[in-house]
């Protein structure tokens, strides 16, 4: 298939070298010049990569870069007002407002275009190794005609409703993610603030039900006290947000969200936003006046 690729972060990059592997036709851009795919052409402007594609697959920051990408002066907008839109799907892995997604959709349907919400999960080494799991919205026929691309990038989707439901869920699974890493970053403090050693903890945390992929996932990294960005912090403190914005809209109160949204507020303050979110340990350990770490870290 002809893709356009925008945005080549710590996700996008690994996602369009992984549809270019699988034989499709892929032109990229972003919007620091300079990144380059193998196998992959390069566009200059949102609408040059647009031009003559399939499918736009988008994987940017936040909702306002979503928008720019598709209705800025070089968006992709610009190459469809120019016609052969006809069959043309967009599709955002960002993670952005779910009512905003609806709005963006509604705007390109006016021009025929079709669009697909299928933010994802699995972070950098599940896109690197094209095991995503993706939560999608949209009209089943379209995603359908997605499937190759979905099956060069990850290991499987699920289609969570119509446009804006694979955004919805993202938060709902980020709104998790959050309060179980604090969850267990408070329990790491506390046992070595009480003198039990760190990575007795965690294996025991493994051999019971309080065990998580999350906790799986992030304990060696903590033990080992590496903070190098898998998340970072501050994409993860604007989806906590974007959380919340939608829980206001939803007129749903989340209580331990909006706690924990404050500890990414003060980890922001000190500097920690382009660190992982698991940085978000250090603040607890600062006040404890504990370190948390391995045997041999």
């Amino acid at each position: 298939m002809r893709v356009a690729f925008l945005g080549l972060g710590i996700m996008g990059h690994a996602m369009a070298t992984n549809l270019a592997k699988a034989g499709h036709e892929v032109t990229v851009w972003n919007r620091t010049p300079g990144k380059m795919v193998e196998g992959a052409g390069i566009a200059p402007t949102p609408a040059a990569a647009a031009q003559g594609a399939e499918v736009v697959w988008m994987c940017v920051s936040d909702t306002a870069a979503v928008e720019k990408l598709l209705f800025g002066p070089e968006g992709v907008e610009q190459s469809l007002a120019e016609g052969g839109s006809s069959n043309v799907i967009i599709a955002d892995s960002s993670t952005i407002s779910p009512s905003a997604t609806v709005k963006f959709a509604e705007r390109l349907r006016a021009k025929g275009v079709d669009y697909v919400d299928a933010p994802m999960t699995g972070s950098k080494i599940g896109a690197a190794n094209g095991t995503l799991i993706f939560m999608v919205g949209g009209d089943d026929a379209v995603i359908q005609r997605l499937n190759p691309l979905f099956a060069a990038m990850g290991k499987k989707i699920f289609r969570m409703g119509e446009t804006g439901k694979g955004q919805a869920t993202k938060l709902a699974m980020n709104l998790q993610i959050a309060l179980i890493f604090e969850g267990f970053a408070e329990a790491l403090t506390l046992a070595t603030k009480l003198g039990v050693d760190p990575k007795q903890l965690v294996s025991l945390i493994e051999a019971t039900m309080v065990r998580s992929g999350v906790v799986e996932y992030k304990a060696p990294f903590v033990l080992q006290r590496d903070f190098t960005p898998n998340f970072p912090l501050r994409l993860m403190h604007k989806d906590i947000l974007l959380t919340l914005e939608a829980a206001k809209e939803a007129r749903v109160k989340l209580p331990a969200l909006e706690t924990v949204e404050e500890i990414y507020d003060l980890a922001t303050e000190e500097g920690q936003q382009d660190l992982d979110y698991a940085a978000t340990l250090t603040l607890l350990e600062k006040w404890a006046g504990v370190l948390v770490k391995g045997e041999a870290a």
